[in-house]
């Protein structure tokens, strides 16, 4: 017996677009055209990532000597290139973009000549979590939409120095999901709203309008296999959680770790919790393993506009100027109590034990 599937929702994004630009009388239709191109994009990935190993789809993209490497000195898998030139087919043409930046490219994308050029920036890791993908763990697509500065709309040429903008001045951004079902979250500024991806209509349809992050939470995510390298700061966090009900917080704590940030990401914003990977001193020259244009900018937006929070642990993320294409930073986003507190913990402080601020003395428990 077939059972038929009553969509719960006639709001396509096409429409929740239209709608949220009736509210700026002066926009143009740019910006909507640039995110339904986007959602193109994820569109064909969710495709390409579902077929899997039957579209040989699966394993390391291969490279000169073996496969190949990311300017990040990352393995490359099959879908992480196949994803990255999707992105680029789907938004190249369109005449709303004056360049791209990816985390899969060393160097900024600029419109190819004879392609009109557009007044918007996109930056995107266009598919996140990429290592699970051989074990069929959710992966995402993460961007985010800056304005061009007006010389570069104008025509002038693209420099790495045009995507150096804080955060907070993000026209939009979001992360699609590909999981049980394939979802797009999105936010333009007015708060966050996801859609879920119709698979007769292939609309993605408004299913979860307006979420909020919950100031309260009882749920953290970190890589604990990272504790010996941990700041002072967050291993008291940390320490504190795991203590429970006899602790200092009073109450038990679950842990999540999925390796994959917009999975994490994801469950944050349904049900609460916090995200952490932090700083720490495992490799020195490094101030965060996750890259502040790809990742940690939209995510924060995302995190902020629903109410959340997102930080180093020392300043509110949005606010990080960049300072380079691929800048790596610490990141701690999800329940704005939770995130708060961890910023405490870091401005308390230390007392350095032995020249390492790793062993600071402190109470374990200490409020």
């Amino acid at each position: 017996m077939t059972t038929v599937v009553t969509p719960r929702t006639s709001t396509t994004l096409t429409q929740f677009l239209i709608e949220q630009r009736k509210r700026f009388p002066d926009a143009s239709g740019d910006f909507n055209a640039l995110i339904l191109d986007v959602a193109m994009a994820c569109k064909a990935i969710a495709k390409s990532v579902a077929y899997g190993a039957l579209a040989d789809m699966l394993g390391n993209h291969p490279g000169d000597g073996g496969a190949s490497v990311n300017v990040q000195g990352e393995t490359q898998k099959k879908l992480d290139v196949l994803s990255n030139e999707l992105f680029i087919r789907m938004n190249e043409w369109g005449g709303h973009l004056a360049g791209m930046a990816s985390e899969e490219m060393d160097d900024p994308y600029p419109i190819p000549e004879g392609k009109p050029r557009g007044k918007y920036l996109l930056v995107f890791d266009p598919l996140d979590g990429s290592s699970n993908i051989d074990v069929n763990v959710s992966v995402g697509s993460i961007f985010s939409v800056l304005r061009a500065p007006k010389h570069v709309a104008e025509g002038a040429e693209l420099s790495a120095a045009d995507f150096f903008q804080p955060g907070a001045e993000q026209a939009a951004a979001g992360y699609a999901l590909y999981g049980p079902t394939t979802m797009l979250v999105l936010s333009v500024g007015t708060g966050v709203h996801g859609f879920t991806l119709d698979p007769v209509m292939g609309e993605f349809m408004l299913t979860h309008p307006d979420l909020k992050v919950p100031e309260d939470t009882q749920e953290f995510a970190i890589n604990a296999s990272n504790a010996r390298f941990w700041e002072a700061p967050v291993k008291r966090y940390v320490d504190e959680c795991l203590a429970g009900k006899t602790g200092p917080r009073g109450k038990d704590f679950n842990m999540r770790w999925i390796a994959s940030m917009v999975a994490e990401a994801h469950r944050i914003l349904m049900r609460g919790g916090v995200f952490m990977y932090p700083r720490d001193t495992k490799d020195p020259s490094k101030p965060g393993r996750l890259r502040l244009l790809y990742e940690a900018n939209p995510i924060g937006f995302i995190m902020e506009q629903a109410g959340g929070r997102a930080s180093t642990g020392r300043q509110a993320m949005l606010q990080v100027q960049p300072t380079s294409l691929h800048q790596r930073i610490g990141l701690v986003f999800g329940s704005k109590n939770e995130v708060e507190r961890i910023e405490r913990y870091h401005a308390e402080p230390v007392k350095v034990v032995n020249d390492n601020p790793l062993f600071a003395e402190r109470s374990l428990f200490r409020d």
